[in-house]
């Protein structure tokens, strides 16, 4: 698996969980910088450099070496205009990719004209995933993609209790694609059309949330 390496700017408390999330696969390496000492030192043992300084100022993001990054990521909050101001720069340095968060659709308008490449809703997303779930207690989690599409882990209709995938037609009846059945911490990836559905089972699939809480509704 290729090595990918990722700059983070902005250690607060997203910038901290960016970095333990992305320390956690095999194949990542991570560079930190925060105006402030402190905001690094728990982070040291989990980067392989940290440095210390005002990236707003463009000689020190030009001393990382931006165009070797894969990713760059702007998490900065509280300051708006600092986002903007290191967003252009990394991009005006040659930064492959930079993802910058942001509260507002109106910050993501302002970062997407000033060298973002995609913007990032941390708390939005967090209060959407929780609002989905606890008003329907059958989608227990979901992970969004993009065009509206999301992976949903739901359980199944209990119309669909007893019967198969070819059955049901549930690609062409519910506009849901099934990829894959967990029950009692095992996967089953793929199931065939003649897979019959169970109770106390979790089904992984795809699809959008209008057509997920047509099945879900009880």
């Amino acid at each position: 698996m290729k090595t990918k390496s990722f700059l983070l700017i902005g250690m607060g408390t997203f910038g901290h969980q960016l970095c333990m999330q992305l320390a956690e696969q095999k194949n990542a390496e991570i560079m930190i910088a925060d105006i402030r000492a402190e905001a690094l030192e728990d982070l040291l043992p989990y980067v392989v450099s940290a440095k210390v300084g005002n990236c707003c100022d463009e000689k020190v993001l030009e001393s990382f070496g931006i165009p070797s990054f894969d990713t760059c990521f702007v998490c900065i909050g509280g300051n708006f205009q600092n986002s903007i101001q290191i967003a252009s720069l990394l991009k005006d340095l040659g930064a492959k990719k930079v993802i910058a968060k942001a509260e507002q659709d109106v910050q993501a308008k302002f970062l997407l004209r000033n060298g973002a490449d995609q913007i990032i809703y941390p708390e939005h997303d967090v209060a959407e995933r929780i609002a989905v779930s606890e008003c329907n207690s059958s989608i227990f989690d979901y992970i969004e993609l993009s065009d509206g599409f999301a992976i949903f882990e739901i359980s199944p209709n209990e119309k669909w209790i007893g019967k198969t995938i070819r059955e049901l037609g549930v690609r062409a009846a519910y506009n849901i694609n099934i990829l894959a059945v967990k029950k009692e911490g095992k996967i089953l990836i793929m199931p065939s059309p003649g897979y019959t559905f169970r109770e106390d089972e979790h089904l992984m699939v795809l699809a959008r949330l209008k057509d997920i809480e047509k099945v879900t509704s009880r």
